[in-house]
């Protein structure tokens, strides 16, 4: 039996970034259509013939000019048939996790500006991209628990209290900090620098570096982290 659809396919990024202990998401100002002047994730539809990681990391160079090593796949959105005044379209959402420092941003194609903006104080957003930028937070909280996450969120060297506030920005509360230090550094992903950073007058702090190929493994293999809070 044939079946005749008109339903479109999309991409959407939710791409993540950390700085001065704030989350950020990287938005674009739409250029065209209903839409126009309003901000929203880069996204659009995917091509005939085209992947849809390739259709998400085209998009991302089009309407923010940067290019992201690593995404991945969030969720499918397309039970509200609404959720697009175009017509029925479905979205595959993927997210990043960046350190900001790493991109310059430049819009292009169908996008007239894009920015970081606080992940606590975001624009009015188009189409449901609040909806799915909420999905992607919770997805990151849900992953402190199973995989380790800041190699490519802090810089190369970073003191361990960086460590623990890029936990404490994420997840939204206070952490035992003792319990913390003792879990991270049992699970050898960090090693120490001959560095030192003095902040204001308080103790000079020891730099870390992550241990690349055992970080990777455990990303890879996963691991069990249940975090005390304060």
């Amino acid at each position: 039996m044939l079946h005749h659809q008109n339903i479109n396919i999309a991409v959407d990024a939710i791409v993540i970034a950390y700085k001065e202990q704030q989350l950020f998401i990287l938005l674009i100002q739409q250029k065209y259509g209903i839409y126009k002047g309003s901000w929203s994730l880069p996204g659009g539809f995917v091509l005939d013939g085209e992947s849809l990681s390739g259709a998400v990391q085209r998009e991302l160079k089009e309407e923010a000019g940067i290019k992201v090593n690593y995404l991945e796949q969030l969720y499918t959105f397309g039970d509200d048939v609404t959720r697009d005044p175009r017509g029925q379209v479905v979205s595959v959402a993927y997210f990043a996790l960046v350190n900001p420092s790493k991109f310059k941003l430049q819009a292009n194609t169908d996008a007239q500006d894009a920015q970081w903006f606080p992940a606590n104080d975001l624009p009015s957003l188009a189409f449901d991209h609040a909806k799915i930028i909420d999905k992607a937070i919770e997805r990151i909280k849900g992953k402190l628990m199973y995989q380790p996450i800041g190699f490519d969120l802090l810089n190369k060297e970073f003191a361990f209290s960086d460590l623990e506030n890029l936990y404490k920005t994420i997840l939204g509360k206070n952490i035992d900090r003792r319990n913390f230090r003792k879990k991270i550094m049992s699970f050898e992903i960090l090693e120490e620098t001959d560095k030192i950073q003095q902040i204001g007058s308080g103790r000079p702090a020891k730099m870390y570096r992550f241990k690349k190929s055992k970080y990777r493994q455990l990303e890879k293999e996963g691991f069990h982290f249940e975090i005390k809070f304060a």
